[in-house]
């Protein structure tokens, strides 16, 4: 039996949702693109020109459920399922868009650059239990206009795995979008194996931006997947209560499926975010607040009352290194979105309040899923029943160690870390060296860095990737993009 946490009754998620379909009938939303209110006028919202506010309708609403896929998968670059997002099932990728690196020479914070990403992109191949990579970190090495598209231009090159990204201009999507087309070849190629998922962020309170809900739009043309991230901040730009962020999430949320569900009726969604109990003492927004867990949990499973499948930012740490505060925090945080079933988990390798990416807790972070994961599993009898003969063997040879029942099962009962977790007697560890946890990790890093298979991207793929982003990169002043290592 699969085990499930609940924070919410049906009860209380009924009246959530009305709520916050009220208040989009009554207040409204802001809309700072033309297109998008166009599209809503036409299909009969009223708008509020002098306020740029738009007014949906209870009919509105109702076509954009019925509509929004009920679950969706994403495929690496080979064309290979890759992510199930259905159900109670449950995938992690790394946190996006750090503007800062741990270093894990020096232990201390810097911009990260091109070498930064590729070890990344390369150490993401190897991580077993995240399934999809992100576009972590925004190199500083590059002309700004071309952080986005790079970043995608990168993580394409080196990983096979599917791409969770966004763009932070309306001009970087189309690029974004070249860069898939070279990979997947069609249109029709890519709209039926799904490479990645693009974040698009409306602004609390109920309003997006004219770039954000441009994006929306440009995605629901070529039918790539979204994931909403509303971003209240519970007790600053949300009220305090928990369930009065919630409405408010829902509400932003649910703006966003209708404008992406009149843009192209089926286009598949994540019902997502990355809130947070804003914490007046610091003036922070702590990702690591239990407060901050349970809005994740909750409105994931608001997601599933609708019938949408979920994403969340949680799995990730406010520490500032490598320390038992990032543990703790990350690990609550992705046994949390586990046991949620929340089914894109958004998280891994991030610290600092979503700023600061490190590779070292990257190699941590994929141990926790790994134990999330086995954790969700539940518990199943495996040839127990009937007890007799397991015990009779017991008394007769003192131990198990070699039964048939133990060789057959040890690895599908317990989940056996790597080498960064260490679970041997302190005797034996201090004859191995007595390494920290950090030490253990940065010795993990280098030696997956270093024995790094390429990607098996197809050469005239590889060609069209290079050609596309050498071109963008010329156009804002840049004669070659930095080397790859």
């Amino acid at each position: 039996m699969r085990p499930i946490l609940r924070f919410l009754n049906d009860e209380l998620i009924d009246k959530n949702v009305a709520e916050a379909r009220a208040l989009l009938c009554r207040l409204g939303v802001e809309v700072h693109n033309e297109g998008a209110s166009r599209l809503l006028s036409d299909h009969g919202a009223r708008i509020d020109a002098s306020t740029h506010r738009v007014f949906f309708r209870e009919d509105l609403i109702d076509r954009a459920l019925a509509a929004v896929p009920r679950a969706f998968k994403l495929y690496d670059v080979l064309g290979n399922e890759a992510v199930d997002l259905s159900g109670y099932n449950t995938n992690f990728t790394p946190g996006s868009a750090a503007i800062t690196v741990l270093d894990g020479a020096t232990n201390r914070i810097r911009k990260p650059s091109t070498p930064d990403y590729v070890r990344y992109a390369k150490l993401m191949s190897r991580m077993g239990h995240i399934a999809s990579q992100s576009t972590a970190l925004i190199p500083s090495d590059v002309h700004e206009r071309i952080s986005d598209s790079y970043r995608l231009y990168l993580s394409l090159l080196l990983c096979e795995k599917p791409v969770v990204t966004g763009a932070f201009t309306i001009e970087a999507f189309r690029i974004m979008r070249d860069l898939q087309l070279a990979v997947r070849g069609t249109r029709e190629n890519l709209a039926a194996r799904p490479l990645t998922v693009f974040s698009c962020c409306p602004t609390s309170p109920l309003k997006w931006s004219d770039v954000t809900s441009q994006n929306l739009l440009d995605c629901a043309e070529h039918s790539i997947p979204v994931e909403y991230i509303s971003m209240p901040l519970s007790g600053f730009m949300a009220p305090v209560t928990l369930v009065g962020t919630l409405i408010q999430h829902t509400a932003e949320t649910l703006s966003g499926v209708v404008m992406s569900q009149l843009a192209r009726p089926g286009t598949p969604v994540l019902y997502g975010g990355s809130p947070a109990f804003f914490d007046v003492r610091y003036e922070t927004t702590p990702m690591g607040s239990v407060s901050t867990m349970m809005t994740d949990c909750a409105y994931n499973e608001i997601g599933k009352r609708l019938g949408i499948p979920t994403q969340a930012y949680i799995g990730l740490s406010d520490a500032k290194h490598l320390d038992a505060q990032a543990g703790l925090e990350s690990s609550m945080g992705a046994s949390l979105a586990a046991l949620a079933g929340i089914n894109n988990v958004s998280g891994p390798g991030m610290l600092d309040f979503e700023s600061c990416f490190s590779l070292e807790k990257l190699v941590l972070d994929n141990e926790i899923c790994g134990m999330a994961l086995r954790m969700v599993r539940g518990i199943e009898p495996k040839e127990d029943f009937p007890s007799g003969p397991i015990f009779e063997e017991l008394l007769r040879e003192k131990h198990l160690l070699i039964a048939e029942h133990t060789r057959k099962y040890l690895r599908e009962e317990d989940y056996f870390p790597g080498p960064v977790i260490n679970r041997a007697n302190r005797m034996r560890w201090e004859e191995e060296g007595g390494t920290s946890l950090l030490e253990r990790a940065r010795h993990e890093v280098e030696k997956i860095v270093s024995s790094h298979r390429p990607s098996r991207l197809p050469a005239e793929a590889r060609r069209d990737l290079e050609k596309t982003m050498s071109a963008e990169a010329r156009k804002h002043g840049m004669e070659r993009l930095p080397e790859v290592p």
